[in-house]
This record gives C-alpha cells, structure tokens and sequence, in this order.
C-alpha cells in the first residue's frame, strides 16, 4: 500500500495491491526516497523483495534473524538472543533456556474487589 501526498495540490494517491511472497516489487526508492525506510522495514517484515532497490538490508529485526517475523516463519521461543556486554563492548549470542517461565502470560484479576460505578 503507497499513500503518496502532493503538497502543492493538497492531494493523495492511495495504491493498494496483493502480493504473492514470491513476486519481485520495483522499488520506488529513487522516486521517493523518503520510501526508502518503509520498503526495508516491508523486506524485513514481511520479506517482499524490491529489485533496483540500493540498500536492502535488515533494518529492526537481529543480524542473524532468518525467517521473516509478520510471516509467522519462525519458532516462538527461539534458541538464541542477543544481547550488547558493556564491558567488553561486544554482541554475545547465548542460547535461549527451552523451559521458558510462561507464568506472566496469565494474568489473573480479583473481580471481587472491583466495584464499577
């Protein structure tokens, strides 16, 4: 979906299509550059590729993500995460405990002692 504005004639331009996660998409970078982050950020997501398209790397997921994450195409609980040592001034990959704590994912509410006025 593209929302294109003209500011000179206050009007708007909205184009939308389906796409296949197969089909190649012609970038519109070099007429738009500000489309240049969103197209990244739609590769990154959703891995739609844009040919012609000068700088399409990962822009918000990890360097060595696979998979695209609004696809679903990956496991939820991961087997490694990243995290920056300070003192050391380095990216350490350490694997990821498979018995995840899923107790926060429940959240239990005292009805009882709520009263609605």
């Amino acid at each position: 979906m593209y929302n294109l504005i003209s500011l000179k004639y206050n009007k708007r331009l909205f184009i939308r299509t389906k796409v296949p996660f197969t089909y190649i998409m012609n970038s519109i970078s070099t007429i738009f550059n500000a489309s240049n982050w969103l197209e990244r950020e739609i590769w990154d997501f959703y891995g739609i590729f844009f040919s012609h398209h000068n700088d399409l790397r990962r822009i918000l997921t990890d360097y060595g993500f696979e998979g695209f994450p609004l696809r679903k195409s990956f496991p939820l609980s991961g087997f490694t995460e990243l995290m920056y040592n300070l003192n050391l001034k380095i990216l350490n990959y350490t694997a990821v405990n498979t018995n995840l704590m899923q107790q926060l994912r429940f959240i239990h509410f005292n009805v009882t002692n709520y009263k609605i006025k």
